[in-house]
């Protein structure tokens, strides 16, 4: 197991796995409709159970090499995660998704962790492409992928039903010889 220190604030990317079921529901209970107003993520989990099934998935997807779930942790308490929603090595394109609780917002504990997950897809495994999904409304998380040096490369017009509304949701990308550059 890695556990990656992200600064000297207490910020650390470690996965997450099916024994931080109790732990990752509470984290999402804190979270629920902060996390909630741009994405459905978690919206199911309600017991233990669930969220061990939802960790379980990401565990089956790492071994399928095709997805996997990290925790962001602030003074030992899980404040976030990031996810590779979609992992293809085959083509060389992978999706890196987040969520994070309201308290640990502002802090750049996204920003930070993404970075080292992108520098791992790009230099350990070899990936071409990494993609970033959000909705237009929710600007913080349009504010990360400027900040990791992706480019907005359209809008996916009212391609997301989530409560009883159409969102338009912006693709945004950094393929691997841009990285090196941008982050230099």
């Amino acid at each position: 197991m890695y556990a990656r220190t992200l600064g000297d604030d207490g910020a650390e990317l470690r996965p997450l796995e099916s024994w931080h079921a109790e732990e990752f529901l509470a984290h999402l209970d804190r979270g629920r409709a902060f996390i909630g107003q741009h994405v459905s993520f978690g919206t199911g989990i309600h017991d233990a159970e669930a969220a061990r099934a939802m960790l379980r998935s990401y565990a089956d997807k790492r071994a399928a090499d095709s997805g996997s779930m990290h925790g962001l942790w602030l003074d030992g308490t899980l404040v976030g995660g990031l996810l590779f929603r979609l992992f293809d090595a085959g083509t060389g394109n992978c999706e890196l998704g987040c969520w994070l609780e309201p308290d640990a917002a502002g802090r750049g504990l996204v920003t930070r962790g993404a970075r080292v997950l992108i520098d791992w897809a790009f230099h350990d495994r070899g990936m071409h492409r990494v993609e970033w999904v959000a909705s237009s409304a929710n600007k913080p998380s349009l504010r990360v992928a400027e900040r990791l040096g992706m480019r907005r490369e359209g809008v996916l017009r009212e391609s997301y039903p989530y409560r009883d509304v159409r969102h338009d949701m912006e693709m945004w990308s950094v393929l691997a010889p841009e990285w090196g550059t941008r982050q230099a």
